[in-house]
């Protein structure tokens, strides 16, 4: 029971990563596999081979330098809409070597594509102020913080799940304690 929900820990902190950058925690999970840092689950092992590996090597790059230049940022978020949810149950059902192959997937899915679907919206939010309050000039700076969090995100949640965890109850509980006593507009 341990290791599972140290499993879950770990692929909801791949999702968050994946709600980032699609495609930095795939090749993180990817290179953690290939070095047998973290084991894989069992119909997720093609995500360190070599082919594999060189995909999402390349799409990293192209998603990283394509971020820092602003209107194409906005086409990689409308295609982020679709990819990074689909990024977030490969990652998290990656790790979930306790349960059968199709029960980690469908936990994948179900975890995954929710926890990356909703910090997604949330950075795409947040992007477009960004871009409206400074017309673009801050894409680059707020790119690289995305792309440092999400690097981060996803080491650490690969090496010590349980303090990406904690994290994301604390940054709920600050959302919810900010909401709470605010009047609902209509």
């Amino acid at each position: 029971m341990v290791e599972l929900t140290w499993q879950l820990m770990m692929g909801c902190g791949l999702a968050a990563s994946a709600g980032l950058r699609a495609f930095l925690p795939l090749l993180v999970v990817g290179l953690a596999g290939r070095f047998e840092f973290v084991a894989l689950g069992e119909r997720f092992t093609w995500m360190s081979t070599d082919a594999a590996l060189i995909v999402f090597a390349v799409a990293v790059v192209i998603e990283v330098l394509g971020d820092k230049i602003p209107l194409v940022d906005h086409a990689l978020d409308v295609g982020g809409t679709f990819a990074r949810p689909i990024a977030g149950a490969l990652a998290a059902a990656s790790p979930l070597t306790t349960m059968d192959p199709l029960t980690a997937s469908v936990v994948g899915v179900i975890l995954g594509a929710t926890v990356a679907g909703g910090v997604h919206a949330a950075k795409a939010g947040t992007r477009i102020l960004s871009t409206g309050g400074t017309a673009g000039l801050a894409t680059p700076m707020i790119s690289a913080t995305e792309d440092a969090l999400s690097l981060g995100t996803a080491l650490i949640s690969l090496f010590l799940p349980v303090v990406t965890f904690a994290l994301a109850l604390s940054i709920l509980y600050l959302l919810y304690r900010g909401r709470r006593g605010r009047p609902v507009k209509a």
